[in-house]
């Protein structure tokens, strides 16, 4: 188990990330880091999502991000946190795209950034030493902390958000001026009330002095080097670039090389960055190891998502070499929702994309009915006595819309009644990855939603008092109806019911609303009956199970 990505419809709250063995649980499983790091003041907020997407499709699990002091406290004791700042919409969004968020909150985040995040007020002062215990910049901590943490902590996993751990400042150990300003940064966290787990992010050579007690340290690098460490929080995809000199380049062959030795080394990765953006504005940092070089506006940083944000050949690689390594197909009771208790009915909507067309087998692992989809269009379906479908040539998305047709209620197989996808579904012998997974369980919030596969709605007016009826559905196919929000069931052309019944109290006089969610063929018309339609018939003393009577 490498981990499930969360639906963020609830979760657990004991359970958050931990590092107490040589591997991470989440939620008191297993779980594998896949992260990449997205800076939201890079990107113009109108393409946060466009880009966390893409790194969702990618087959990443979490977001990292830096927070810049500078832009979020311009002036002392003035504090923007909106619009294109608006950090709390920022993780808000990673969560219902379902990413888990490694919040790195400085106060210093270097990050090619405009002295390193650090507001250029505090050089006001004389005196002041820049990270280190020294007063006057203790106080502008400890204030841009109060505010800074009263925006955050409703998003820890604590209280049901996303951020499942907290870097303490950032590579320390390159600097180390003062031993007492890790453990003060750790202390401004945590008697805030940030509960979750604490990191530090070195390098090599920082690692001996960049770390704190309480917190996990983690490493960054370009290259795989000697020890495992246990995570690597910086894996650098690129590199940035100074004016005046050449653009720096990281080949994906080369990149993916070390990643797919950090991942069979059972290492959780982040890659910095994702997608690096631009320092717009003024925000550019630059650098001076006894030559001042300044940083170029566009952080594109060779990145598998570009500045503009288009998926290079690096994304491709990454997006293939993740798949092997990304989450089975998780069934419908074990999802993430329902405050972490699972769907119970309806159907769940699996997707993932493949490049290649072929030949599907599900190895018997749909529970009950998958309609399969290539790019929204039906392709066949699925069950316990089919289980191979032929896909067409091409880069698609593949969608299994699975169906609990109900569970058994009598017999030896009680216990083997979970649904959805239950196991490895094949393409051409290969296990399928990198599933997003959605909940389709029909509650009335739902049906209310426009993101329902095939809806169609119906208006019924009622004159007078209504009465029972019965909804025929011989032209139809296979679906669910709704009036007024009451689920009046399944049904299916196949028979024997060619009707559902609708109760008289379940109608109101005047206008009455009906959807249909119907799986493959929609209908124009919707017929109403007097009578029930049951169907052929069959003596029940001509069953098989009534010789034994």
């Amino acid at each position: 188990n490498k981990g499930t990505p969360p639906a963020f419809a609830g979760h657990t709250l004991s359970y958050g990330l931990k590092a107490n063995s040589s591997q991470f649980t989440l939620e008191g499983e297993p779980f594998r880091i896949l992260g990449g790091s997205v800076h939201y003041f890079r990107v113009p907020r109108a393409y946060w999502e466009d880009r966390l997407l893409k790194m969702k499709a990618c087959g990443l699990n979490t977001l990292t991000t830096y927070v810049p002091w500078n832009l979020h406290e311009p002036e002392r004791g003035t504090f923007n946190f909106q619009d294109q700042l608006d950090l709390k919409a920022y993780v808000s969004l990673a969560a219902q795209l379902g990413l888990w968020v490694i919040l790195r909150p400085g106060p210093y985040i270097c990050a090619e950034w405009d002295l390193g995040g650090l507001p250029s007020w505090l050089l006001q002062d004389e005196e002041m030493q820049l990270r280190t215990t020294y007063p006057g910049f203790v106080n502008a901590v400890n204030l841009y902390f109060d505010k800074l943490i009263s925006v955050i902590k409703p998003l820890m996993f604590e209280g049901g958000g996303p951020i499942i751990a907290v870097q303490v400042e950032n590579e320390y150990g390159s600097f180390a001026k003062d031993d007492k300003y890790m453990p003060f940064i750790k202390n401004c966290l945590q008697s805030r009330g940030i509960k979750e787990l604490l990191m530090t992010s070195d390098n090599w050579e920082g690692l001996r002095c960049g770390g704190v007690e309480g917190a996990l340290k983690t490493i960054n690098l370009q290259r795989l080097s000697f020890g495992k460490p246990l995570m690597v929080m910086e894996y650098w995809s690129g590199w940035f670039d100074v004016w005046g000199e050449h653009h720096h380049v990281f080949h994906a062959e080369d990149m993916l090389a070390v990643v797919s030795e950090i991942l069979d080394r059972g290492v959780s990765i982040n890659l910095y960055m994702f997608h690096g953006g631009t320092s717009f504005g003024f925000m550019n940092g630059a650098m001076d190891f006894g030559t001042y070089k300044s940083q170029v506006t566009s952080y594109d940083y060779d990145a598998p998502l570009s500045e503009a944000g288009d998926c290079t050949p690096k994304y491709h690689h990454l997006r293939n070499l993740f798949s092997q390594y990304h989450y089975k197909p998780v069934n419908m009771e074990n999802l993430p929702v329902n405050n972490n208790n699972g769907q119970s009915y309806g159907y769940t909507l699996y997707e993932t994309t493949i490049t290649g067309g072929g030949a599907l087998n599900s190895r018997n692992n749909i529970r009950d009915r998958a309609v399969v989809f290539v790019n929204r269009e039906c392709v066949g379906c699925l069950d316990y006595k089919t289980h191979e479908v032929a896909l067409p040539d091409g880069k698609v998305t593949l969608s299994f819309l699975v169906e609990n047709c109900g569970r058994v209620n009598y017999g030896k197989a009680l216990d083997e009644q979970r649904k959805g996808i239950v196991g490895d579904i094949v393409l051409n012998n290969t296990p399928l990855r990198g599933f997003s997974i959605s909940c389709f369980d029909m509650k009335p919030s739902f049906i209310k939603r426009s993101v329902i596969w095939i809806k169609t709605s119906f208006l019924l007016c009622v004159d007078g008092p209504p009465k029972d009826t019965f909804v025929s559905l011989r032209s139809w196919g296979k679906g669910i109806i709704f009036v007024n929000g009451q689920n009046l069931g399944r049904y299916w052309f196949i028979g024997p019911q060619h009707f559902l019944y609708l109760p008289a109290p379940w109608l109101r006089s005047g206008e009455n609303e009906i959807i249909v969610f119907e799986e493959q063929r929609v209908h124009d018309k919707l017929l109403f009956a007097e009578n029930p339609d049951y169907g052929k018939v069959i003596d029940v003393y001509k069953l098989p199970f009534c010789t034994l009577l």
